[in-house]
């Protein structure tokens, strides 16, 4: 199928009577109608984009000639491609879940099915836009849709001003990617994708101008310091549906923008872009983990989580960028399929975890983790699928999250290839730092797991809490087999998105990552010595040779002569191993048990009669080593509020609340703000009210023309 616009118009229509379909629905059936159809629709554009990527067919449709503009295209490649995949590889069971999840906003499901199927349709227009005019058109579309969204209980006032300020940056972002876009349609003579590509390379301050506009402005959606706040603010008042396509795709849009035009467009020259992307990615990754830490809120844990996940992409991203410029193209190839891998782990992983704090809320009635506890007991097959998430995103092998990350921090360890000391400190950096975000992930989400599943139930909802019907656990269930299988089989993962990095980097990462031990003939025209493989074939990497498809199970990569280092691993292997010991563990106790009894004995409580829940430990005790580490980046502010009587000489109540602010809010925006402050007071004290003063403003300001007028 070379042609696939059928598949496409199908999918429009599909979405179209979607939302016609939750006007006329009655009210009981409209959760299940809304939720087949969106599913059905995620399944036909995996479909049609699935033959783009692996089949080669192509996409390109004209729809209308606009005066002065050009004309409006429709085209799809394999970046689209995979981006689609992403997109209804998530719609698909967040749709499956919205079915029960919905069930209690029954008398608004019309409004929502309209927003939702309509933001899918925006979505998929963005990502097959094939000229600026139409990227623009449909990028405004998925903005005003998602503010809509998140404003679906509007009774709220959080939800409201939360909405506002992600509208309002929003279309901040969208202001500065389409200076570029018409910037770089000048410079080419035409605002179709094909005409900016064939267009001579730009010049220096150009390039450097598309650059920052199209990255600080695709950055908004992506969730980049330093315009990263509205994440914390949609994320907790959105509907949990919402929220995880909020954190996935719609950040994933930021990211395809910075890659449309940073990669394909207008490609980077220069190593100081690349420099950029890789310290903000860093840094965002560090903050975005630091206040996901000290969360004890799920969702709002979970939105700071984003920003951290991002961040590591766009490390991955700048550093890609760097070697390009470099001219060093494998080591380009590998950290784009590294920064991709990640950008698919985190859409399933966080959209596996938002949909699963949806279920413990539905069960629990909060998602305080200080106020949850020992629902593991009372929800068994939610908190085991919520675990597959947390050991995910806490980079844990064999999960995907691991094999990511793994690549990223080798990614950076190539570094040794580039001859710049300058750039060699700021990789060492980044590295630096995305190593400690690595290790505060792990705190961050041992906390989720440990402070909210298990111990004692804190919480009165917590201890009656109900587990999940099959329509929540079914759509859990998919994502959490999803990110087994990234993680156990990245050597089948990797040439799926080696397919789209390979055309951007020009060069193969699958080749230098996966080396072919299950296939001797392609042994001998491969770069790597024989006798090179023939040591790991003695260390067993040719373990299913025969029994499996592919090239093998071990991802490897041998450096060039100034990078001579061999990194290699397998999950895949380390999947079996794992679950050999686990086996053998439990045999062995099994065995060494087998003539004793157990005996059950109330625990000791360190002398207590009994222990409280209000005595054990919390989220917010937890973390709190951490909030004393980083207290000079966190610096919170302490609100205090009394009540008082007597004539005000005596306060009966005193309570304090410790305020966490965005360290970025503080140094970047709170800045801005407070220099606006001044520029309003200094402009107030010009109205005195007195008609001289005004006369003389006049004066001064025409003065001041006819000056320039006789200068020039």
């Amino acid at each position: 199928m070379n042609n696939v616009a059928p598949l496409f118009a199908l999918f429009f229509a599909l979405c179209g009577c979607a939302a016609v379909a939750s006007l006329l629905t009655p009210a009981r059936w409209s959760p299940r109608t809304l939720a087949g159809l969106g599913a059905a629709a995620a399944l036909l554009l995996m479909l049609a984009s699935g033959v783009i990527l692996f089949g080669d067919a192509r996409l390109r449709v004209d729809l209308w000639e606009v005066e002065s503009l050009g004309t409006m295209k429709l085209g799809a490649d394999r970046l689209s491609a995979l981006f689609l995949i992403v997109c209804g590889a998530v719609y698909f069971p967040v749709s499956l879940y919205s079915a029960a999840y919905l069930e209690r906003h029954a008398h608004r499901l019309p409004y929502f099915g309209i927003l939702y199927h309509g933001l899918f349709a925006s979505i998929v227009l963005i990502l097959i836009a094939d000229d600026a005019l139409s990227f623009l058109i449909a990028w405004e579309a998925m903005s005003i849709l998602s503010y809509l969204l998140v404003t679906f209980e509007y009774e709220r006032d959080e939800s409201s001003r939360a909405a506002y300020v992600m509208l309002a940056m929003s279309e901040g972002g969208f202001i500065a990617v389409a200076i570029a876009f018409f910037q770089l349609g000048a410079i080419a003579g035409g605002l179709d994708f094909a005409t900016m590509r064939s267009a001579a390379p730009l010049g220096e301050y150009a390039r450097w101008a598309v650059f920052l506009l199209s990255f600080f402005g695709f950055a908004v959606k992506a969730g980049l310091v330093p315009v990263n706040s509205w994440l914390a603010l949609a994320h907790p008042v959105a509907p949990t549906n919402v929220s995880a396509l909020l954190s996935t795709i719609i950040v994933n849009l930021g990211v395809y923008g910075i890659i449309r035009v940073n990669f394909d467009l207008a490609p980077i020259a220069t190593p100081g872009p690349g420099l950029v992307v890789l310290a903000i990615g860093s840094i965002s990754a560090l903050a975005g983990i630091l206040y996901a830490t000290i969360q004890a809120e799920m969702k709002r844990l979970l939105a700071h989580s984003t920003i951290e996940n991002m961040g590591i992409v766009a490390a991955g991203l700048g550093a890609a960028m760097v070697f390009i410029a470099s001219d060093l193209r494998v080591a380009a190839s590998i950290a784009l399929v590294a920064a991709l891998y990640h950008l698919v782990n985190h859409s399933v992983y966080k959209a596996l975890l938002f949909l699963g704090c949806g279920a413990v809320e539905a069960g629990a009635g909060t998602r305080d983790l200080d106020l949850l506890g020992g629902i593991a007991r009372r929800m068994p097959w939610t908190s085991s699928l919520f675990l597959v998430g947390v050991l995910s995103i806490s980079a844990l092998p064999p999960l995907n999250g691991f094999v990511s990350e793994w690549l990223t921090l080798q990614t950076i360890l190539q570094s040794a290839l580039l001859t710049s000391a300058p750039t060699k400190i700021v990789f060492a950096v980044s590295g630096a730092l995305l190593a400690l975000t690595a290790g505060l992930a792990v705190t961050c989400f041992a906390k989720v797991f440990s402070m909210g599943f298990l111990g004692m139930a804190r919480s009165d909802g917590a201890e009656r809490a109900i587990e999940s019907g099959l329509g929540m656990r079914t759509p859990m269930a998919l994502l959490a087999a999803t990110c087994i299988a990234l993680g156990v089989l990245p050597t089948y993962v990797i040439p799926m998105l080696d397919r789209t990095a390979a055309p951007l980097a020009q060069a193969s990462a699958a080749e230098a990552l996966v080396p072919p031990f299950f296939n001797e003939a392609a042994q001998r025209s491969e770069a790597l010595k024989p006798e090179f493989l023939a040591e790991f074939h003695d260390l067993g990497a040719n373990i299913g040779e025969g029994a499996l498809p592919g090239r093998g199970l071990v991802v490897l990569h041998r450096g060039e002569e100034r990078n001579p280092v061999v990194f290699a691993m397998s999950t895949s292997y380390m999947a079996v191993t794992l679950a050999a010991l686990l086996a053998l563990i439990f045999f062995a106790f099994k065995a060494l048990t087998r003539e004793r009894s157990v005996v059950r004995r109330p625990a000791w409580d360190g002398g207590l009669r009994r222990l409280w829940p209000s005595t054990t430990y919390t989220a917010t005790g937890f973390s709190n080593p951490v909030r004393v580490v980083f207290q000079a980046l966190l610096r919170p502010r302490t609100a205090e509020e009394s009540t008082e009587a007597v004539a005000q000489h005596f306060r009966t109540a005193i309570r304090r609340e410790r305020r966490e602010e965005s360290i970025v809010d503080r140094l970047v925006l709170g800045a801005s703000i407070d220099a606006l402050r001044k520029l309003a007071e200094a402009i107030r004290r010009m109205h005195v009210g007195s008609v001289n003063a005004y006369a003389a403003y006049v004066l001064i300001v025409m003065l001041f023309v006819l000056l320039i007028g006789i200068g020039r």
